[in-house]
């Protein structure tokens, strides 16, 4: 490969990977992410008390307000004198849209937000603060050598019928998401394949790998990476030079999918981010 090729290589990963740590350093960004508490049925207290049933910061009164879940739905009450907002506006109370269909209600209060997130039958309130000591110890995150040796090639075999894969997550539970096929690609003379999931309407494949660098170098339970949906002829290129941590990686709080069956490779991709957080 000609030498140019090479540095647009290493150029184009350098200024996508400033561009990750970029938005991972925003105030909304996984570092922020402090807490999830799973709603039971009925009401639970909110607050910075060590009692409450759902824990905020310390920056938030002792008694912020309560959750109430009937079912599927959640409502909250802010306590007397507490101002939250809801998109900028004092929020008085009532139900709070969760994540299941898009983007949820998220409250505000200083530099804490939460919003309530469904997984399965399960509804939690995630909490995010600005001020994380995550996110203000942050210096980066470690990374292999660009090099194009790891833009590899693949081709999409399609299945002949439209078909999920099973993807487990750090909850215990599963999800049965849509897989157009399988992605096959050689690295040093050996054949090896991948299932990439794609949500309707993704203009992406996404792939949740493993691989042996997972036991010493990168993040333990495995690392994700995208790609652009093949051409014609059914090609497609995985750069693992962009391949990156979960959250999970950086907060204890986050419900990270894993890598499906079949998708932990037998070999060492020493390409992408390394591990870095203390998850």
């Amino acid at each position: 490969m000609a030498a140019t090729q090479a540095e647009d290589v290493v150029a184009a990963t350098q200024a996508w990977h400033a561009q990750r740590v970029r938005e991972l350093s925003t105030e909304d960004g996984w570092l922020t992410l402090v807490g999830l508490t799973w709603l039971k049925e009925g009401e639970q207290t909110a607050g910075s008390a060590p009692d409450s049933a759902v824990r905020l910061p310390a920056s938030v009164p002792a008694k912020a307000g309560s959750f109430v879940r009937e079912g599927s739905t959640v409502r909250f009450q802010p306590a007397a004198g507490v101002v939250f907002t809801k998109e900028g506006q004092p929020f008085t109370g009532g139900e709070l849209k969760t994540d299941e269909k898009g983007a949820p209600d998220v409250l505000r209060l200083g530099s804490v937000n939460f919003q309530v997130i469904q997984r399965g039958d399960k509804l939690g309130v995630r909490v995010k603060d600005a001020e994380a000591p995550a996110r203000k110890q942050f210096h980066g995150i470690p990374t292999y050598a660009p090099s194009a040796a790891w833009r590899v090639e693949a081709r999409l075999v399609p299945d002949a019928a439209s078909r999920t894969i099973t993807v487990p997550n750090v909850l215990g539970t599963q999800d049965q998401l849509p897989s157009p096929g399988a992605l096959v690609f050689t690295v040093a003379g050996k054949e090896y394949r991948l299932l990439p999931v794609q949500d309707e309407g993704s203009d992406e494949l996404f792939i949740i790998f493993g691989d042996k660098t997972n036991s010493d170098a990168t993040y333990g339970a495995g690392r994700f990476l995208s790609a652009p949906l093949p051409d014609p002829s059914g090609r497609v290129v995985l750069d693992f030079n962009r391949a990156y941590n979960p959250p999970c990686a950086f907060s204890a709080f986050a419900t990270c999918p894993l890598p499906p069956r079949g998708n932990r490779l037998a070999l060492r991709v020493e390409a992408g981010e390394k591990r870095a957080g203390d998850h």
